[in-house]
């Protein structure tokens, strides 16, 4: 009968030397046992729409250019960007210097329009974010957020007629027009269109933030109001910029609104209480009609569009810069 002493010694030895002894159990395999083709489809599909983007954007840029050079090459770039005048559109045939291309008055009141939007939208967007986040109950939540999602929805056209035939005659009491057109109204509503944008992308960087953080707030003495403003906001800052920073993306690029009730006449004035045609209603003007092939008014939609195409590609560059500058990770 062997020895259990030196059976045990073998075993000890044998398990130094790396071989398996008896008592241990079968090895596991706790590798990949069959592959799975579903997950490379899903990663295939991501990597496609990924650069479907970036062919979209391509492909806007080259649609863009040949016709842009082509308006340059007839009006000089200092003329176009600071030209106070805008003569261009729908009449008999005329020729480059017939017509004043100065896209000023265009941009000015685009951002008229943009700033009274933004005047509406941050301040609405934001308190109900903070609402749905920090002060609503779960039950209020899941009704009052897909309640506040369905502005969203609303076809443009609906708030550019409800500006100009509800908004206009109710603030006509307060401020006189001198034209039914006006930049108040549609930015007014325009700012209405956006709250769910702002306030829907609030809401969810706020409630992304720890709950640790409110927890150390509230430990310190501080009540909600103090630790929304000073903890919550702080903290979720990336999120809201980048959410202002959409809202004001969908405010330049916004059409049927201010189509309808800005006016279709491109004057250069600070006034929001008179009419003026912006970037995208006077591209909606000519790209309805019928501007000739190859006319100077035909070129035109193309320059103000790719102004257009660059003014949005600095925001969202900007949102971008300021996104990762107050980012915070936990």
């Amino acid at each position: 009968m062997p020895d259990s002493t030196a059976t045990a010694a073998t075993g000890g030895s044998s398990a130094r030397r790396g071989r398996p002894s008896a008592w241990r159990g079968p090895a596991v395999d706790l590798g990949q046992q069959h592959p799975r083709h579903g997950e490379r489809v899903i990663k295939v599909l991501l990597i496609a729409a990924a650069w479907a983007s970036v062919a979209v954007t391509i492909g806007i840029v080259v649609s863009l250019l040949a016709p842009t050079v082509t308006f340059f090459t007839h009006v000089g770039l200092g003329d176009f960007l600071f030209g106070t005048e805008w003569t261009g559109g729908f009449g008999d045939k005329f020729t480059w210097d017939d017509k004043s291309w100065g896209v000023l008055p265009l941009v000015v009141a685009t951002f008229i329009i943009t700033v009274i939007a933004l005047l509406v939208a941050v301040p609405l967007g934001l308190g109900a974010a903070i609402y749905l986040s920090e002060y609503a109950s779960e039950r209020v939540r899941k009704v009052l957020k897909p309640v506040l999602e369905v502005l969203a929805g609303i076809p443009t056209v609906v708030y550019g007629f409800m500006a100009l035939t509800v908004f206009t005659p109710i603030l006509a009491h307060l401020v006189q027009f001198n034209t039914i057109h006006n930049m108040l109204s549609p930015g007014i509503v325009m700012g209405f269109m956006i709250v769910p944008t702002v306030a829907s992308l609030s809401q969810d960087a706020m409630s992304a933030v720890p709950l640790a953080l409110r927890q150390g707030s509230y430990a310190l003495g501080a009540n909600r109001m103090k630790t929304t403003l000073r903890v919550v906001f702080p903290a979720a800052l990336s999120g809201i910029v980048a959410a202002i920073v959409l809202g004001i993306s969908r405010a330049v690029g916004e059409t049927m609104i201010v189509t309808i009730a800005a006016g279709s006449r491109a004057h250069l004035t600070f006034d929001p209480r008179e009419g003026s045609q912006t970037m995208t209603g006077f591209i909606a003007q000519i790209a309805s009609g019928d501007a000739p092939q190859g006319s100077p008014v035909y070129y035109s939609l193309f320059a103000v569009g790719a102004l257009l195409f660059a003014i949005t590609l600095l925001i969202n560059l900007v949102s971008i810069r300021m996104v990762r500058k107050y980012r915070q990770a936990y």
